[in-house]
């Protein structure tokens, strides 16, 4: 921390201003380069996949929400049901595609691991409904962020930092660094931590990115402290204008380094196709995902862009 205010150890301030957004919106920070122009029949080149409801499954329900499936044990991951990632409805915020699955259609959750504070991943609509359908559940949350979850009277909350874990149910949850932000007002930026989170039970490994730009030192090391995931939740979209959003979002090509720094056996994109928050075509994705791993020579089904509303095993 600095001056009370968590900090990103191997970047400066990332953090873009009111100004820096309007510089973003009347075109200052466009990108000079012309993306390769995407095939309007482009269809990701994967194998279909066939879905054993009795093996650890994976539900993509919309931008960082995915249900994980394990041994009996049920995790959400950044939980949004609402329509707007906006504090008051704002037409531009509007959710594009529903959710996947009902609030109520849920199965029992034991762990809802959330990344950082931002609206578009803390939704307080969609927590208090998840409270009072499911008290049971144990929130895992970023330093500082359980204040928020005490004001709403949910005091099932465990605050991890980096590289601390917390252990139930015969699972170890790990918060591991990400390059990222927080701050829901204009004066309580930073105050609060972001996390990535490992999820480790029944010798099966998830990685759960968080929201994040990219940095050599972060995911190698993640990668140098456990052999494998065996399933990584990394983020393939919001990344246009890359020079204004690099610090805290990667590009497809920078969410397929992650997912060779970790030696993801098996990666899903996820913060896309859902909420319009940056000037890539809401499709763009997975093309570009596609000429990442089509460079690296890795094998497509080993990261997928999925569609919302689809099983998977893992």
């Amino acid at each position: 921390m600095k001056k009370n205010r968590f900090i990103n150890p191997h970047s400066d301030e990332l953090h873009r201003n009111l100004w820096d957004v309007v510089l973003w919106k009347i075109g200052y920070y466009n990108e000079k380069r012309e993306r390769p122009p995407m095939p309007s029949s482009f269809a990701y080149p994967a194998k279909s996949q066939s879905f054993d409801p009795q093996k650890p499954s994976a539900l993509w329900i919309g931008h960082s929400t995915y249900l994980i499936q394990i041994g009996g044990v049920s995790i959400l991951t950044d939980p949004v049901w609402n329509s707007y990632c906006s504090p008051i409805p704002v037409k531009a915020l509007k959710r594009i595609h529903e959710p996947a699955i009902a609030l109520t259609d849920l199965p029992k959750i034991d762990f809802v691991l959330l990344s950082h504070n931002h609206y578009d991943h803390l939704d307080a609509k969609t927590v208090e409904t998840l409270h009072h359908l499911q008290p049971q559940i144990k929130w895992i949350v970023p330093l500082g962020v359980a204040a928020w979850f005490h004001k709403r009277n949910i005091q099932t909350t465990i605050e991890l930092d980096w590289w601390k874990s917390t252990e139930s149910k015969n699972c170890k949850i790990t918060a591991v660094p990400t390059q990222h932000f927080s701050g829901r007002t204009l004066w309580d930026m930073n105050q609060t931590l972001w996390n990535g989170y490992v999820f480790e039970s029944q010798n099966k490994r998830l990685y759960f990115v968080g929201d994040t730009g990219y940095n050599s030192k972060d995911f190698k090391q993640i990668g140098q402290h456990w052999e494998k995931m065996d399933l990584s939740l990394i983020p393939i979209g919001t990344y246009v204008p890359q020079i204004f959003m690099k610090p805290v979002h990667i590009s497809p090509y920078e969410a397929v380094q992650i997912h060779e720094d970790v030696k993801s056996h098996f990666s899903l994109g996820m913060h896309w196709n859902t909420f319009r928050l940056s000037d890539e075509p809401l499709e763009r994705p997975p093309f570009d995902l596609y000429l990442a791993m089509k460079e690296k020579g890795f094998p497509f089904e080993t990261f997928l862009p999925i569609e919302i509303g689809r099983y998977v095993n893992w």
